[in-house]
């Protein structure tokens, strides 16, 4: 494997019966505008042989306020094991939509200390498109796995170090929302929730960064990134509740930057009602 994060559906379909291979259905359903998942008209579609990773509803911290928050480094543990995964294996994690929820799952194995993770470019349309075996349902691990999760600092952070990051300029934050909710002239779609944006992020839409469903080749993201933040820099992801921040944090990896975090509160947190300083 290289470097990259990112592997395409055809070196997939050669590898796919590869000893410790794992592809795991990442799937969330998209609530951005012109976004859609292609499981989204009845007829359910998977990889053949993909295991369901659900950190909306199962592999995320239990009994939060906000969506789908970042559990424990044990209940992480406990979970992936019951997936059957183990700490040899390979994990290539997709989605339905084609780039868009996949991203986190990615980024969370890495935080809990997995390296050997990517994403599939693309996703399930991509694979769909190829035309390459699917199935009508996700597979069951056949045992536990002996995955170990080790929670690696910093990879996810809360609103104290994005408080701390506004007036750092040795960390750059980056907001994956749409410019209408970044200037607060759009709505935000959970009630109660305010407009606008944190002082001092720069508004990078997370659907910038994509081209039909791909990452954008490395060039283009470098001029997207590189008047905002250089690679000294940390460079923080926010979005509406954590899943496109890690469009942008993918993104950034591609194109060499080490020194990532994603919030995970994200607008759902730093947007309800609190201390915590808006603009727009």
């Amino acid at each position: 494997m290289r470097d990259s994060a990112l592997v395409d559906v055809d070196w997939l379909f050669t590898h796919i019966n590869d000893e410790n291979l794992v592809v795991l259905d990442a799937s969330v359903q998209p609530v951005v505008l012109g976004f859609e998942s292609c499981n989204s008209k009845g007829n359910f579609s998977a990889i053949a042989g993909a295991r369901r990773f659900d950190y909306d509803q199962q592999v995320c911290k239990p009994n939060s306020t906000l969506p789908h928050m970042m559990p424990s480094a044990s209940l992480f543990q406990e979970k992936v094991r019951a997936l059957g995964i183990n700490n040899q294996d390979t994990l290539i994690v997709y989605d339905d939509v084609g780039l868009y929820a996949s991203p986190r799952a990615w980024w969370m194995f890495k935080a809990m200390g997995h390296g050997d993770v990517f994403v599939l470019d693309g996703g399930l349309p991509a694979w769909l498109a190829e035309a390459y075996p699917v199935t009508d349902s996700l597979a069951e691990a056949a045992d536990s796995g002996n995955f170990d999760a080790t929670e690696q600092e910093g990879l996810f952070c809360d609103f104290e170090v994005v408080l701390a990051a506004i007036d750092d300029d040795q960390r750059q934050i980056f907001d994956a929302r749409s410019a209408g909710r970044f200037d607060g002239t759009a709505p935000e779609p959970r009630p109660g929730v305010r407009g606008g944006h944190i002082p001092s992020a720069y508004n990078l839409p997370f659907p910038e960064v994509l081209k039909e469903g791909r990452l954008r080749q490395p060039e283009e993201l470098r001029r997207l990134f590189i008047e905002k933040a250089t690679q000294d820099q940390q460079v923080i992801t926010s979005c509406g509740s954590g899943i496109t921040a890690c469009v942008l944090t993918l993104a950034a990896w591609e194109i060499g930057y080490r020194n990532l975090a994603v919030y995970d509160g994200s607008w759902a947190e730093w947007g309800s009602p609190s201390h915590l300083p808006v603009i727009k």
